[in-house]
Order: C-alpha cells, then structure tokens, then sequence
C-alpha cells in the first residue's frame, strides 16, 4: 500500500461561483467587500464613459472631474457643512421621534388582537397618504419653521414604522411562545423574555429601512420654505442650472445613508448576536 498521501483535488473557479450561488450560501467577508467596491467602480465606469465619451451632454450629466471639483467647491467656499448638518438634524429628530412612538405602538399591534383590531386599519389607511402632500397643511398650522420639516419626516415615518414593527413582532415562531406558557411563563414574561428578543433583530431591520425613506421625504420638505440644507441647496443649483452641485447634493445624500445603514448593521450585530 502506497504510504503517500492524495491531494485534495483544487475547486475550480466555476466552482466555487456556482457554490457561492447557492440559496443563502455565505461566502467570505473580503469576497463580500470586494464584490461591493466593484459595483461602485463599475457605476464610476459607466458614469465616466458618458460623459468623457460625449456620449451625452455635459449640461445634463457632468462628469466625474467636475462633480468632484464641485464638491469641493461647496464644502470649502460655500459652507456645505453647515447644510449637511441642518439636514441630518432635520433627519434624525423626525425619525427619533417616529421611533419613540411607533416601536411601542407596533409591538403592541403586533401582539394584542384587540389593539391591532383598532389601529392596523387606520395605519393602513394613513400610510398611503404621500407626506409631500402634507406639507401645505404644516405650513398653514406651523409656519416655515425647523418644526415644520420634522413633522414631515415624522409623518412620512410613522405610519409605514408602526406596521413594520408589528409584522416583525407577529413573525414570532408561535412554537416558541407555546413552550414558554407550558413552561409556566406568565404573560407579562413572554412578551419581554420571549416575544421582544426574538423579534428586536426584525426591528432594528425595520428602523434601519424607515431611515433610508425619511431621507427622501426631507429633500421634498427642504424645497419649499427653506433656507439652508442639502435639498435647498439641490433647488437653488438647479435654477441656476448648476448640474454638478445638483450631483454632489445627491451622491453627499448617498454617502450619509450608506454611513448610517452600515451603523445599523454593526449596532444589530453588537445587540443582538442570536440573531
């Protein structure tokens, strides 16, 4: 008998792409970083060969160099700062405030028949109202003030976080709650030791999808009635049809969202590694 060992046979690379596709298969975190660098430089290829290409017209589209320049230009000479920073107030106080109220509200929706009974419908029926629209109305009943754009956020938040939050609840395993009453847990416990640890990872998901729609709903509330942040400066640059600033407005509102959407992964991991 031969005392030499076989080497393993090497995967191919056809392979491991057709491994890596499998339903809900994980694959190395550098592959996942490198895949997601590549989506960007990819965009930046298509954007560059548009515009350096004359493919299309610099008025519509601007090129690379001359949104970076732009940006410069504004963070530096133009006090961009300032407004990045009045945006992510105006952001994150809305979106604080729709927090406060509506995980509670939803967890109990989600958990007693009698209160989703009373609210689901009305939630339902109030989520499908466009915050935009409610903007007139704030203004009549608040004015122009920093009030007035929280609300927006808030009302835009609210209703669509209230229904998240109950469906994360309502997918509890109901396995899990009958094992605990066998166990003799009493009904005040399942709802904090079972129902709340099991569905706080669905939620803090939940919180992390209603940031990336508040952001839109403060670029419509900074275009009327403003004086300052990003969604004021994106309307002044483009009655002066200044597209690059138009641009930075957007990508700086990229940038932040995709900040804030990593944090919320990184504090979902640290809160809850069960889940």
């Amino acid at each position: 008998m031969s005392l030499t060992k076989e080497k393993p046979e090497k995967t191919s690379f056809l392979a491991k792409v057709s491994q890596a596709f499998t339903p809900k298969a994980e694959i190395k975190h550098t592959t996942y970083l490198v895949l997601g660098v590549f989506g960007f430089l990819l965009v930046l290829a298509v954007w560059s060969l548009l515009t350096y290409g004359k493919l299309v017209d610099n008025f519509f589209l601007p090129t690379p160099s001359e949104t970076f320049q732009s940006g410069i230009s504004l963070f530096t000479q133009l006090d961009f700062t300032g407004d990045v920073a009045v945006t992510i107030y105006r952001v994150m106080t809305g979106f604080v405030l729709a927090a406060i109220v509506a995980v509670p509200l939803g967890i109990m929706l989600g958990v007693y028949k009698p209160i989703e009974g009373f609210l689901e419908p009305l939630m339902s029926f109030v989520r499908y109202l466009p915050a935009s629209a409610f903007i007139p109305l704030f203004i009549l009943w608040i004015g122009v003030s920093e009030t007035q754009k929280i609300a927006v956020i808030f009302m835009g938040s609210f209703p669509q976080l209230i229904l998240m939050v109950a469906a994360a609840t309502k997918n509890v395993a109901d396995d899990l709650i009958d094992v605990s009453y066998t166990l003799g847990t009493s009904k005040k416990a399942v709802l904090w030791h079972v129902i709340l640890p099991a569905s706080m990872p669905a939620i803090m998901s939940s919180l992390r999808m209603i940031l990336g729609w508040a952001w839109t709903y403060i670029i419509v509330a900074e275009l009327v009635g403003a004086s300052s942040g990003i969604g004021y400066m994106i309307i002044q640059s483009q009655r002066m049809l200044n597209t690059s600033n138009i641009f930075v407005g957007i990508l700086t509102i990229g940038v932040i969202g995709l900040i804030f959407d990593y944090v919320f992964k990184w504090l979902s991991r640290l809160l809850f590694p069960w889940s």
